[in-house]
């Protein structure tokens, strides 16, 4: 493991990634790693990753994870939870990955928008801009509209206006309500 004490989550991640690239698991980094990578520099102590698999596939690599020496644990939503389950993994070090087997609403084609980015040696997989905007829209706190409207206002590249609206109304309308706002306000 590339972790050597605590506050490394992110190195935890690169190892989780590599294992998840061995599975044949298709995964996005979203959450405060993804807002870093979007323009909204904070601090975090975990790190999370979209996956594009079934709770039953999520409760196989559970035991993968507690094989390769890592504590893990898994979660269900319930049936209005927006996310299916996530499996927790903790190093040694108290470092943290979760891992999401999905979220409601997500566009399937997601996962083709990802963008790759170095890191530590390993090319990590994060989730598009594009995306990143509408979900922050769907999760609607003060922190996820901020890290939305930085997003917005990064001009290295083009942003697709009509893709953007149309993923953020597979979230519902208040996610495309709240897009609207941040677009009048940008």
């Amino acid at each position: 493991m590339k972790a050597r004490g605590p506050g490394q989550s992110a190195l935890l991640l690169v190892d989780v990634a590599g294992m998840l690239t061995k599975q044949g698991i298709d995964y996005a980094v979203i959450g405060a790693l993804a807002a870093a990578v979007h323009g909204s520099m904070r601090a975090t102590t975990d790190a999370d990753a979209l996956l594009a698999i079934t709770i039953s596939r999520l409760a196989k690599l559970k035991k993968v994870f507690r094989d390769a020496g890592v504590e893990t644990d898994l979660r269900r939503g319930d049936s209005d939870d927006p996310i299916p389950a996530i499996l927790a993994i903790t190093d040694t070090h108290g470092n943290r990955v979760e891992l999401l087997s999905g979220l409601r609403g997500l566009d399937p084609e997601a996962f083709t928008r990802r963008i790759r980015v170095k890191f530590h040696g390993a090319a990590l997989r994060f989730i598009g801009r594009e995306d990143f905007i509408a979900m922050k829209c769907y999760a609607g706190g003060p922190q996820d509209i901020a890290d939305a409207r930085l997003a917005l206002t990064i001009r290295d590249q083009p942003i697709d206006i009509d893709l953007l609206r149309r993923l953020a109304r597979r979230f519902g309308r208040p996610a495309a309500d709240s897009l609207e706002k941040l677009l009048t306000d940008s």
